[in-house]
């Protein structure tokens, strides 16, 4: 946010259902959230809402790949390139999805990645920002550490010492080379682990089938999910049983669950500061409320995921 220059208060459009640092970054850089309901097939941000969101002070658009599934990047830049706004990826959870045969990450001036202990390639913390412009980029290295013109390996060296000066007032964000080793060797296993996380997807898609549950959408033609998430939809009218109760049951069974996510507006932080309410994004409010994520990782044996649906159709149809 901060490389990409934008002037201070300026407005950035992102969605209500992502995790809070999505819109803590926004703020951190000095700029206004807007937030713009999703889409409720796919989860993501809807472009229609978008393009009713812009307003004069609107500078930029942060698309989440929300579980994995690419967002419409073909009419999130029509709509960046016909108002000049800058865009930001949000790829947390896609290091591994395509649109139309295009990584995603590389649509936008930047796209950023996170390598988090809960993401397909883990260095413990950490992530990657991806830009096409060298200025830019150059100027995230250095505000990454402190606004230092030279860091340690440039400093430190077979030659001597090298002064260094601070060229603008920078942060500690940069990632421990120690866990960037870590992280270049997990690349390797990236599609390995993505094939075995899609097998337990479709392992779940069918046994769940004919449950009253809402299942996550798939991907669109021409498009690759990075099956992050999977994520149904616990309707109390349609299962009989809340989503929190639904959550204790699964624990009760010694099965792990997650919630991703509550809508960002059902936060006391943000209702208090920007008066913000759920049903103002009614989409990202069901969605938030009925959600839970289920087990998905390429660890799991087959008696792993058949644990996982005993329980889910015994709570289901039990209820």
């Amino acid at each position: 946010m901060v490389a990409a220059g934008l002037e201070p208060g300026s407005e950035v459009i992102t969605t209500p259902l992502t995790f809070c640092a999505t819109v803590n970054a926004i703020l951190h850089a000095g700029l206004s959230p807007v937030l713009a309901d999703v889409d409720p097939f796919t989860q993501n941000l809807d472009p229609a809402a978008i393009e009713a969101a812009i307003t004069p002070r609107t500078r930029a658009i942060l698309p989440v790949h929300f579980a994995g599934h690419p967002c419409d990047m073909g009419r999130i830049m029509a709509i960046a390139e016909r108002h000049g706004l800058v865009v930001i990826e949000d790829c947390a959870h896609a290091i591994e999805s395509e649109y139309r045969g295009q990584a995603v990450g590389t649509f936008g001036d930047f796209g950023c990645f996170s390598f988090y202990v809960t993401k397909n390639v883990v260095t413990g913390e950490g992530g990657m920002i991806l830009g096409r412009d060298e200025e830019h980029i150059a100027r995230a290295r250095i505000l990454a550490l402190h606004g230092m013109s030279k860091d340690a390996w440039h400093r430190f060296g077979d030659k001597g010492y090298r002064h260094y000066q601070v060229v603008e007032c920078g942060f500690k964000y940069n990632m421990m080379d120690l866990q960037a080793a870590i992280g270049i060797h997990q690349l390797g296993r990236v599609e390995q682990n993505w094939a075995r996380r899609r097998e337990l997807w479709l392992r779940y898609d069918q046994a769940f089938a004919n449950l009253p549950v809402g299942l996550p959408a798939a991907a669109e033609e021409g498009t690759r999910h990075g099956h992050h998430l999977y994520t149904i939809m616990v309707d109390e009218a349609r299962c009989g049983i809340s989503r929190d109760d639904f959550l204790e049951a699964m624990n009760t069974a010694r099965i792990g669950t997650g919630v991703h996510y509550l809508s960002v507006p059902e936060h006391p932080y943000y209702q208090q500061r920007f008066g913000w309410r759920p049903e103002q994004w009614p989409h990202a409010m069901r969605l938030g409320r009925q959600t839970v994520s289920l087990p998905l990782s390429p660890a799991m044996t087959d008696a792993d995921a058949q644990r996982v649906v005993e329980a889910v159709t015994a709570i289901v149809r039990h209820t």
